[in-house]
């Protein structure tokens, strides 16, 4: 079922559309390389002129400066005429006379840190006033007159750790999700959910509120189906519409040759070997592995959109491409028969 990166998908829950190929802006923080400013720009102008109109962005991304640039395309552009998404649960903060910033946490797996970050120090708070400060601080950096989706960033055990209890009851009982709640109720924002690598997080959050739409990284595609038995069901019953990032596990299904990554660390060897495989069935059907990849998440009916994440103009349109690259159902029938796949 290909389908062009600028069709329109609707958030039943939100009440409002996304476009089926949505741009990630981390890369533009400088996730594993710098990014030259020059590029950054082309990227996001590349994203805008090949029809995409949702763009998700955080705080976290280069500690405020993929808001910053993501605010600089979309303020000249009307409203109505894209969706924005960003998070909540990072505080960017600094030093200063009468504010001590607590110890920085251990980095946790999922965490690379920035080569063009700037000069902030994030501070995780999922309460009530700290969802508020992140509302108030993202439409500052940003600069726009609205933000459509909120999404609650790595909240989970394994981003957390011994501190995911803290942070949780900060989120369901210190009023976290209240003040997401007030904020949807008032139509400041559309609707919101959670940002994650976690899937049981998602599931958890379920209990807690009702949720309109999440981010789920790394964890429905071609290498990591992890998401597949629970949570893809549970979301489509509650119209809990996923947002689906994390195509190519960090690289490894998008790269021909050279270091893999796979979900932010170098590949272990059953990674590559699945991932081989996977390129060897999508051969004889004449598909790139990074064309199928791309599209997989989509066969799901639970799944909104997909995001990619580019750091320049070529790398948008070469996603564009495979995103809109025509595969045969014949192919995904294989993957399936030979166990690559699970079977929808």
């Amino acid at each position: 079922m290909t389908m062009k990166a600028s069709t329109k998908r609707p958030l039943k829950r939100a009440g409002i559309e996304l476009t089926a190929l949505g741009m990630g802006t981390a890369p533009l923080g400088g996730l594993y390389a710098p990014v030259p400013l020059s590029d950054a720009r082309a990227a996001l102008q590349a994203a805008w002129d090949a029809g995409i109109r949702h763009f998700d962005t955080a705080p976290m991304y280069g500690l405020g400066r993929s808001e910053h640039l993501t605010g600089e395309l979309l303020r000249e552009e009307e409203p109505s005429s894209f969706a924005i998404s960003t998070k909540v649960g990072r505080l960017m903060s600094f030093e200063r006379p009468g504010r001590q910033l607590p110890p920085e946490p251990p980095k946790n797996e999922f965490d690379s840190g920035w080569n063009n970050g700037l000069s902030f120090r994030e501070v995780f708070d999922y309460s009530y006033d700290a969802i508020l400060r992140s509302y108030d601080d993202s439409r500052q950096r940003t600069g726009l007159s609205k933000l459509d989706i909120l999404f609650v960033h790595d909240i989970g055990r394994v981003t957390h750790g011994a501190l995911h209890d803290h942070h949780w009851g900060a989120l369901t009982k210190g009023g976290g999700f209240r003040a997401l709640e007030e904020l949807r109720a008032a139509k400041l924002i559309a609707g919101f959910g959670l940002g994650v690598n976690e899937t049981q997080a998602i599931l958890d959050a379920m209990e807690e509120t009702d949720l309109d739409v999440c981010l789920l990284a790394g964890r429905y595609t071609l290498l990591d189906g992890s998401a597949t038995e629970a949570l893809l069901p549970k979301a489509a019953a509650r119209d809990v519409a996923l947002v689906v990032g994390g195509v190519f596990n960090s690289g490894i299904l998008a790269s021909a040759s050279g270091r893999k990554k796979f979900n932010y660390v170098d590949a272990p060897a059953e990674i590559v070997e699945k991932a081989e495989a996977l390129r060897a069935a999508c051969e004889p059907f004449g598909v790139p592995l990074p064309a199928a990849a791309i599209q997989f998440p989509m066969r799901h009916p639970a799944t909104a959109n997909v995001v990619i994440g580019a750091k320049s103009a070529a790398q948008v349109n070469q996603n564009v491409a495979w995103f809109e690259q025509p595969i045969p159902d014949a192919l995904w029938l294989s993957l399936e028969e030979k166990g690559l796949i699970p079977a929808l």
